[in-house]
């Protein structure tokens, strides 16, 4: 019985560690508190990351563009920045109507949202 009992915290500890690791962003107000600095494109050809905005932190995926935006910085795995121009931008990205849609275009730039 004891054998069961540790299995199964085992098990819900991997279940809910493994939702840890998801995609929540939080939008800061300064390039300088950013971990990474994002244009938003108009249209998904010119997008490295199509971007799909869920609702909920379980619905973010683990760095294949489904984002979940914290309230919080504290919450997040990535702290982003908005920027005015495409230049200034290390991730240019394209926000999408449907979670299917998003996924990485340039996996070279991949590397910015581990």
């Amino acid at each position: 019985m004891k054998i069961k009992l540790t299995l199964l915290g085992i098990f819900f500890l991997f279940l809910f560690s493994a939702g840890a690791s998801a995609q929540k962003v939080f939008s800061c107000n300064h390039s300088y508190e950013a971990d990474v600095k994002v244009f938003v494109a108009e249209h998904t050809y010119e997008a490295d990351l199509l971007v799909y905005k869920v609702s909920h932190s379980y619905e973010a995926g683990e760095n294949d563009g489904k984002w979940f935006f914290c309230e919080h910085e504290y919450e997040a795995d990535k702290v982003i920045y908005f920027c005015d121009h495409k230049y200034e931008a290390d991730l240019v990205i394209c926000f999408v109507d449907h979670s299917y849609e998003a996924k990485w275009r340039d996996k070279s730039k991949q590397h910015l949202m581990y």
